[in-house]
């Protein structure tokens, strides 16, 4: 099949008031608009090969069930989706540009639609183990630096290279997005999910109602600012606290309006004092209040090379030349 999805979102933006999607894409027609190469990666698959369906969570523009097919999936049933056409095509587009490079991004394989709603759902890899907050509560203290923590957060940055290299952000992302699928090649265990690309453009909806977890987000966003690859970096920096305590940031006080302008009064969370300095350095810079003055998500890859070096070095796990 042949998509160009470009097209199709222009097509979607235009016609933002189009009240049922099935005028204007019938499912085989949406597919041949939406891939214009000649790989047929995303396929459509018939809702009754899916068994055992069952909903395990709710949030944004979706209901969130895992499900049986040729193996355990998950898939994201986008609500009312004659009304959000535009969100719909957006995170397809989002899923088949990011996953071409594979290397940490959860795998889509295919849309689907309800047969009882007429909902749309895209069809994506199952994480047998779970989100990062999740095995941080179950294995925090048998992690190390050298080993585990590193390697982590490098998976996670690679991810976020790869969306930020094909002109995309995340705009959602914290350890709940974060997942764990041992049962892929060993190297390539963190991936990450629930691009975000459904979500409007600002984090705001008509009634001021905020998307998004409080203390991931970056204070120019509270601000009015549009999302960008550096409100992504300030993400990653959270994420890199919360792999040094094993706790989600600012989790012991009220995520409201009051922690806001804490944040955009200038708190962040404290750095613990086993952290590595090169580590801690490097994880204030994403909190810069300027967003020019945050690190580039490669620069952030290229640091934690050589960071994971130097603390080889200093374990005499490797000695220097």
């Amino acid at each position: 099949m042949r998509i160009n999805i470009h097209d199709n979102l222009r097509i979607a933006e235009f016609y933002s008031n189009v009240k049922n999607i099935d005028k204007c894409f019938s499912p085989l027609k949406l597919l041949d608009s939406i891939y214009h190469k000649v790989e047929p990666i995303i396929g459509w698959i018939p809702y009754v090969h899916f068994t055992n369906v069952e909903q395990i969570a709710k949030g944004g523009f979706g209901i969130i069930y895992q499900a049986e097919w040729d193996e355990r999936v998950v898939l994201k049933r986008f609500e009312n989706s004659q009304s959000i056409s535009k969100y719909f095509l957006n995170e397809l587009k989002s899923n088949h540009t990011c996953y071409k490079i594979k290397h940490h991004i959860i795998k889509t394989y295919g849309i689907t639609q309800d047969p009882d709603s007429g909902d749309y759902i895209i069809v994506m890899q199952y994480a047998e183990e779970g989100d990062l907050h999740n095995y941080l509560q179950k294995n925090f203290t048998n992690i190390t630096w050298n080993k585990q923590k590193l390697s982590i957060l490098w998976q996670i940055s690679e991810g976020l290279e790869t969306i930020h290299n094909v002109e995309f952000v995340h705009r959602d992302l914290h350890s709940g997005n974060i997942l764990f699928n041992p049962l892929d090649d060993k190297r390539y265990h963190w991936k990450i999910g629930d691009l975000g690309l459904s979500q409007p453009a600002n984090i705001t909806s008509s009634n001021n109602e905020i998307y998004g977890v409080i203390p991931y987000i970056a204070p120019e966003i509270f601000k009015g600012s549009e999302f960008s690859k550096e409100s992504d970096v300030y993400c990653i920096g959270m994420i890199m606290w919360e792999l040094t305590t094993g706790c989600k940031p600012f989790a012991n006080v009220k995520h409201d309006h009051i922690l806001i302008y804490k944040i955009l009064d200038g708190l962040r969370p404290e750095i613990t004092e086993d952290t590595p300095e090169c580590y801690a350095d490097l994880m204030k810079s994403c909190w810069n209040p300027d967003p020019k003055k945050r690190p580039s998500i490669k620069k952030i890859c290229t640091t934690l090379v050589v960071g994971f070096l130097k603390i080889k070095i200093k374990n005499n796990m490797i000695k220097p030349k």
